[in-house]
């Protein structure tokens, strides 16, 4: 590593590389010709290669984080595309949140991405890169008993929306993938604060495995869109959100709430 890698090869560093989507995105640019850099707080099981190089970080400590991008930009000699698929979620009504799960979400969800954002915005410029930014639906609308989720990701959507103004003039690119409900963490971890990987939710519709969705993310970038709705239900929620926000509103409560969130409405 004391040589910077390059070898004609563009580079990505993407956030939440050790989860089911970073992965899958790992996978597909790598056979695209790119070479990755994956952060993640555990990459003991990702392979080290000459096109993948998994870097231990843990995005809500800030001394930790930059110390990583300060790594990766000694070890590269180009940064083109900075995925930003770290996250967390937390499913519950909001009488049951608290605020120790609120705040971490915006630490792993928005504040992280925030950082990268800054750390990496001027080698993104000199090579007229890219971020590549992955919300949700709950990043453009409202998401059944995910309040804490659906401000995060409404958050990064703000925040990167008025980034791209910015960077326009850099010739970088913004683009913001919302993917609907995406098979990632079949074990369902979750941990003290109720926080856990998105991806195993019980009330998830019409769910996607890792690699469809990043298929659609990639083809939607590589098309040079803005925005891209990944999945059937993120196409058809993002429609019906602007046409009638009212409606999508009965419509996404009645689908997925189910009786599971019917006794925790009792519960509240």
């Amino acid at each position: 590593m004391s040589e910077p890698r390059g070898g004609g090869r563009k580079t990505a560093v993407i956030s939440g590389g050790g989860g089911g989507l970073g992965s899958a995105l790992s996978k597909q640019l790598q056979e695209q010709g790119w070479q990755v850099v994956l952060l993640d707080r555990e990459v003991s099981g990702l392979q080290i290669s000459d096109t993948q190089l998994p870097m231990k970080c843990d995005l809500t400590d800030p001394a930790q984080l930059a110390a990583c991008c300060e790594k990766i930009l000694a070890c590269f000699e180009r940064i083109d595309l900075v995925v930003y698929a770290a996250g967390v979620t937390t499913i519950g009504p909001v009488a049951k949140l608290s605020d120790l799960a609120h705040r971490h979400l915006f630490e792993v969800n928005y504040f992280a991405a925030v950082a990268l954002a800054q750390a990496f915005q001027k080698a993104l410029r000199l090579s007229q890169g890219a971020h590549l930014v992955l919300t949700s639906v709950a990043g453009f609308a409202p998401l059944y008993q995910r309040a804490a989720y659906a401000a995060s990701k409404h958050a990064m959507a703000g925040f990167f929306g008025s980034l791209r103004a910015e960077e326009r003039a850099f010739g970088v690119r913004v683009c913001v993938a919302a993917p609907s409900f995406v098979a990632t963490n079949p074990e369902g971890r979750i941990d003290a604060l109720g926080i856990s990987p998105p991806g195993s939710a019980a009330d998830a519709v019409d769910a996607m495995t890792p690699e469809q969705a990043a298929t659609e993310i990639l083809r939607g970038f590589r098309q040079g869109r803005d925005f891209v709705a990944v999945g059937r239900v993120s196409k058809l929620a993002h429609m019906l959100n602007r046409v009638s926000p009212a409606f999508y509103q009965w419509l996404m409560a009645r689908t997925i709430k189910g009786e599971a969130g019917e006794a925790a409405d009792r519960e509240a």
